[in-house]
């Protein structure tokens, strides 16, 4: 494909956006304009992690021997998968990269301790200016965090401003490792939080029993039936019990915390079909708790592909109208990279990209190191 190689005096409104969530199974990238209101998904790139980059990453989430160091490689290597779909994603595209304002990398979550008063996320963005050749924005959350907030979900931001309508209460419900909502309603400030789990444990679970990445469409789980004692274990955690604004990761739900609850001798779609309620309760006790009930539920990330989470969550939610974010123009895998190709905006106009109301912090902040070309 020949691509036009534009002046670099030329103004444009092109924005890239990476994200790599807590699922850690890659990269997504897309290609954004934001010349156009609402902002337009140009072209878009998913690239899988190594399985070796995947169990160094895993390894990291824990203290271990030499950490620092090998997060710092680990961060290179990152740093060099997200090139390569910045190069594919604009090959795709047809557009060079001098056309590109900016890249907004999140990098990918090792720690999340907001109450310690840091959250990590794994990238060189300074390495990632100098492959590219293009402006890096990174290091999204610290800022938050300093001014006294979760420095997550930051999502909300973005929804408010491609989702919010005028007349309909929606509810913006992001489905990845942690599922986080994002409460849009009329009149009312946004407002939003991590529910908890969505896909982390149901993921971790099936890899562990069947070696498949994921349970495709949910089948596994709808194959088991709910065992209602480990459910009531598991929504024991404390997390479910916190007002919000309030964050999560792993180091609150992991495959450790899951295999503590279990007695033993349960079937492992049982355990599955258990899980899955985890998550569609935990979500939809959240909402009702906290937002209200919406006239729309709006999904997505990985989560809304398993149609088996979907029709709980609909049986949960039986008056309200149940939909993919691909309904709003936008679709469900690509939602929380557009985000972060905005906040990268934010960041180059000097523009808040956080909600004090959503994080809980001092005030709204201007987020994300600058990294220029």
């Amino acid at each position: 494909m020949k691509i036009d190689v534009p002046s670099r005096d030329a103004v444009t409104e092109l924005y890239i956006g990476l994200m790599s969530g807590t699922s850690l199974d890659g990269v997504d990238a897309v290609l954004a304009d934001f010349g156009t209101y609402p902002p337009k998904l140009i072209a878009n790139q998913y690239l899988p992690y190594p399985q070796e980059l995947r169990a160094q990453l895993l390894a990291l989430q824990n203290a271990g021997t030499n950490e620092m160091h090998n997060a710092a490689i680990v961060g290179n290597v990152l740093t060099h998968l997200y090139t390569q779909a910045i190069a594919d994603l604009l090959e795709k595209a047809g557009v060079h990269s001098i056309s590109v304002r900016a890249i907004g990398c999140h990098g990918q979550t090792i720690r999340h301790n907001p109450q310690d008063g840091y959250t990590l996320q794994l990238c060189n963005p300074a390495l990632l200016a100098e492959l590219s050749g293009i402006s890096v924005v990174a290091d999204f959350r610290s800022r938050d965090v300093a001014a006294g907030g979760q420095g997550a979900p930051l999502v909300p931001a973005f929804h408010n401003a491609v989702f919010r309508s005028p007349t309909i209460h929606r509810i913006i419900l992001n489905v990845g490792g942690i599922a986080n909502v994002t409460s849009l309603k009329p009149g009312c400030s946004t407002f939003g939080f991590d529910t908890g789990p969505g896909n982390m444990l149901l993921d971790a679970w099936v890899q562990r029993h069947t070696g498949q990445a994921f349970d495709d469409g949910g089948r596994w789980a709808a194959s088991g039936h709910l065992i209602p004692r480990l459910l009531d274990s598991l929504l024991a955690h404390p997390f479910f019990a916190l007002a919000p604004p309030k964050s999560c990761g792993r180091e609150q739900f992991n495959i450790d915390w899951l295999m503590a609850n279990l007695s033993g001798g349960e079937s492992e779609q049982d355990v599955q079909a258990t899980v899955l309620d985890l998550s569609a309760t935990s979500i939809v006790s959240a909402i009702e708790r906290w937002c209200g009930t919406p006239e729309e539920l709006i999904i997505c990330g990985g989560g809304a592909r398993n149609a088996t989470l979907i029709g709980r969550l609909s049986s949960f939610l039986p008056t309200t109208r149940v939909l993919t974010s691909d309904t709003l123009g936008y679709g469900t895998d690509w939602v929380e990279a557009m985000a972060f190709a905005w906040l990268a905006r934010q960041a180059l106009l000097g523009l808040p990209g956080s909600l004090p109301e959503v994080t809980g912090a001092k005030g709204a902040r201007i987020l994300g190191a600058i990294y220029p070309v």
